[in-house]
């Protein structure tokens, strides 16, 4: 069966690299009109200029999603650009690291409070479109992350509001998920930088997966674009890890 977001509306936060691009690629290549967000003003416009190409209605602006306001904002201003929205995706994180407060603030502001946010912003006009959610959390959510103690915490809040939210919305027949990727590779993120200033740590990581490979931003994406179409219309409050059996 085929996916077709013909005239449907993606709002995606986090949505100018990586798996956030991804996603919002994905869903315009599937007929869908896309707005995304994030700070670099420069890989938004990029983004936004790619959405355009596939012959889609795209809409971008720089936000600082630590910001309740600037938050809120955004998605106000993307669902009016786009006449409404039917998949929110919750892309951005801090990837705080240091177990102090600067960590936590960071982890708890981007990768918490954010979703709350551009959620409670949507949601009127998900209620009325009885649209989707997917909240991107991580498998350091279901594992210790001796490395990063507030991105695990606060990742596995994230799986645990995705529940309590499924639990809420469902009356309004609004589906929300969660996905769990595990080491995806893009460049410029995470894994490609350390690929040469912590090869060990590269190394190491590639060894634990069973596949022997790390993942592809692309392959995160087919699952997030899965949850928002009619394919799963009987799929809410799941946390599904898209990790090549990492952890496992």
């Amino acid at each position: 069966m085929k996916i077709d977001f013909t005239g449907k509306k993606a709002i995606v936060c986090g949505g100018s690299r990586g798996i956030g691009k991804a996603i919002a690629m994905g869903f315009a290549a599937a007929g869908g009109d896309v707005s995304i967000c994030a700070r670099d003003p420069k890989a938004l416009e990029e983004t936004k200029a790619e959405i355009a190409k596939l012959g889609r209605k795209a809409h971008a602006a720089s936000a600082d999603l630590a910001k309740g306001d600037a938050v809120r904002g955004y998605v106000r201003d993307a669902v009016a650009a786009l006449g409404g929205v039917d998949f929110l995706v919750n892309n951005a994180s801090a990837f705080g690291s240091s177990d102090d407060d600067k960590g936590w603030g960071a982890n708890l502001a981007v990768d918490m409070m954010a979703i709350v946010h551009a959620t409670q912003e949507a949601y009127p006009a998900l209620q009325q479109a009885q649209g989707s959610v997917v909240n991107i959390s991580s498998i350091a959510a279901f594992h210790p992350a001796a490395r990063q103690p507030p991105y695990g915490a606060i990742k596995a809040a994230v799986v645990h509001y995705t529940t309590t939210q499924a639990a809420m919305y469902a009356k309004d027949r609004v589906r929300v998920n969660c996905i769990a990727p595990g080491s995806i590779e893009f460049p410029g993120g995470v894994w490609d930088r350390r690929k040469s200033s912590d090869p060990k740590l590269y190394n190491a990581t590639l060894a634990s997966i069973p596949f022997g490979r790390m993942g592809y931003a692309e392959e995160v994406a087919n699952v997030a674009l899965f949850l928002a179409s009619p394919l799963a219309s009987w799929v809410t409050g799941q946390a599904i890890s898209v990790a090549g059996g990492q952890g496992l």
